[in-house]
């Protein structure tokens, strides 16, 4: 595996990330539940800028970074916000995973960055109602 097809692997991660929180978003309420709106809404915007950020690398590498999909299939029940919970902490929990592919086949800057997304997956499937492991990811 090249350092590039992790970057794209995980671009494509983050494409997915994205589309899925900005689903989470619409199916939580402001007046209801703040709390989980807030961390989705924080989640979102993490994922768009990593997106951005490995758009950017890529395209730096003179490569073309992989185009989002025109939809993504969603967890058959997003109506009450522990199904919200469940789906955006199963997400981060396969974020985790990917980072942990891109630790994997990365070194130096690129590394240490997908370290760092790495923890924070992990952290944001604690916010989520996640259980904490040792080694997010693996």
């Amino acid at each position: 595996m090249t350092t590039l097809s992790a970057l794209q692997t995980t671009l494509a991660a983050e494409h997915a990330a994205v589309y899925l929180y900005g689903v989470l978003g619409g199916r939580t309420s402001a007046a209801a539940t703040p709390g989980l709106l807030e961390t989705v809404t924080a989640a979102y915007t993490e994922h768009r800028s990593r997106r951005d950020l490995l758009v950017r690398t890529i395209t730096d590498l003179d490569a073309t970074p992989v185009a989002a999909e025109p939809v993504y299939a969603l967890p058959s029940a997003l109506t009450n916000p522990a199904q919200v919970r469940r789906a955006g902490r199963e997400l981060e929990q396969s974020c985790a995973a990917t980072y942990a592919f891109l630790v994997a086949n990365t070194a130096g800057t690129q590394r240490r960055w997908a370290i760092g997304a790495l923890n924070e997956a992990a952290v944001r499937s604690l916010d989520l109602g996640g259980r904490p492991e040792d080694f997010p990811g693996a």
